[in-house]
């Protein structure tokens, strides 16, 4: 997957999910690895950070 691909997919699950979307791909990520699927594990944990450039800086 492209990094292009990456952010499109992390806009549309930051859209589809709100601030929830980075645990969702934290999930994703885990469920990858723990099936043994190292690859897309990596491609999840690229959309995660991708969410949280999208998110910015946390409040304080």
């Amino acid at each position: 997957m492209s990094a292009v691909h990456i952010e499109d997919y992390a806009q549309k699950l930051y859209a589809a999910h709100g601030d929830k979307a980075e645990y969702e791909a934290a999930q994703r990520a885990k469920a990858s690895e723990e099936a043994g699927d190292e690859s897309a594990a990596e491609q999840w944990r690229k959309v995660r950070a991708a969410i949280r450039v999208i998110r910015g800086p946390n409040a304080s």
